[in-house]
């Protein structure tokens, strides 16, 4: 992979054309523009629907076609592959589970990429390798086109509340055309650098949320087992100095919270499963650049031995189910 900055000088050298081509074209991206969106699981399926509401057209495609009707029911257009999708929007969204599926739907067979017109500006906010942005960005500008990286944070909640985090990677100059159409999806965009900081950023995140909910676990546990009632601990974790998101917003013992994953039996939410992909990320993009991060590598091996375990399926916080079963 090449450094983001080393990233940023090539491709701002070589994209000028699709520059102008999307700087002319943004004026004219009004509320009611066409939209595709690829990808309609846990997450991407709440955003697809904000687009709609906020007065977009919207075209889909998912491998699932029980999502894709879903979103069919609410007015979107249901295509037959990305390649469909990319024939009649110039601007795209994709949210996918891997770096695999990202190559394959950008530049597979029936990807986008075989398909897309100039000028068209991509939007992966899926969690993948850096590297892999880097390689799409290339195959973008190639077809004078823009791709750009900006996975989310936030959780299903945000993601159907459309109070997403939103971390970008791209050129300055194509922050705002971007900014524009997330907003329809999020409320913090951050554009953080060039094409795979946005990556860069989230697989910092996810480490540290996959640390916090490790401990979290571990906190609530071992305050039920000393006989505290658990929603008193977690009230008081909550205004306490051992405050987090895990604790105030995404507790991992079922019946503290409603609508949250713990209290669903573990149903929905971001998987444990992609959660150690992200975790795996980190890792080696720790081991490039030389980085000492002992809890992350903790936090990726307790994810991995759910996995195997068979938990995949159950949202990350399910790692309070192993950790309280176990003596």
């Amino acid at each position: 992979m090449l450094s983001i900055r080393a990233f940023s000088s090539h491709i701002a050298r070589s994209q000028a054309h699709a520059w102008r081509s999307i700087a002319t074209t943004s004026g004219s991206h009004a509320t009611n523009s066409k939209v595709g969106f690829i990808g309609l699981g846990n997450m991407g399926g709440p955003m697809a629907e904000n687009l709609i509401n906020k007065g977009h057209g919207v075209s889909v495609f998912d491998v699932s076609e029980e999502a894709a009707g879903r979103l069919g029911s609410l007015g979107a257009q249901v295509c037959s592959s990305p390649a469909a999708v990319a024939e009649g929007c110039d601007r795209i969204v994709s949210m996918l589970p891997n770096s695999r599926h990202v190559q394959d739907v950008y530049a597979g067979a029936n990807g986008i990429l075989s398909t897309v017109q100039p000028g068209t500006l991509m939007i992966d906010s899926s969690t993948i390798d850096p590297a892999v942005s880097q390689e799409m960005a290339l195959a973008a500008d190639a077809k004078s086109a823009v791709y750009m990286d900006a996975p989310v944070s936030g959780g299903v909640n945000a993601a159907r509340g459309g109070t997403l985090t939103f971390m970008v990677g791209g050129p300055d100059g194509k922050f705002a055309a971007a900014r524009q159409l997330l907003e329809c999806m999020g409320q913090n965009i951050v554009h953080c650098g060039a094409v795979g900081s946005g990556q860069a950023a989230k697989i910092c995140n996810n480490m540290m949320l996959a640390v916090s909910m490790i401990g979290a676990a571990e906190t609530m546990n071992l305050g039920t087992r000393l006989g505290l009632d658990p929603k008193l601990l977690a009230k008081i974790l909550a205004t306490s100095t051992g405050r987090c998101w895990a604790i105030d917003s995404y507790n991992p013992v079922p019946g503290i919270m409603e609508n949250v994953p713990s209290s669903n039996d573990y149903k929905g939410g971001f998987g444990t499963a992609l959660m150690c992909k992200d975790l795996g990320l980190a890792q080696a993009s720790a081991t490039a650049s030389e980085a000492c991060t002992p809890l992350g590598s903790a936090a990726h091996q307790i994810y991995r031995l759910l996995v195997n375990q068979g938990h995949g399926h159950l949202d990350f916080s399910a790692v309070y189910k192993y950790i309280s079963e176990h003596r």
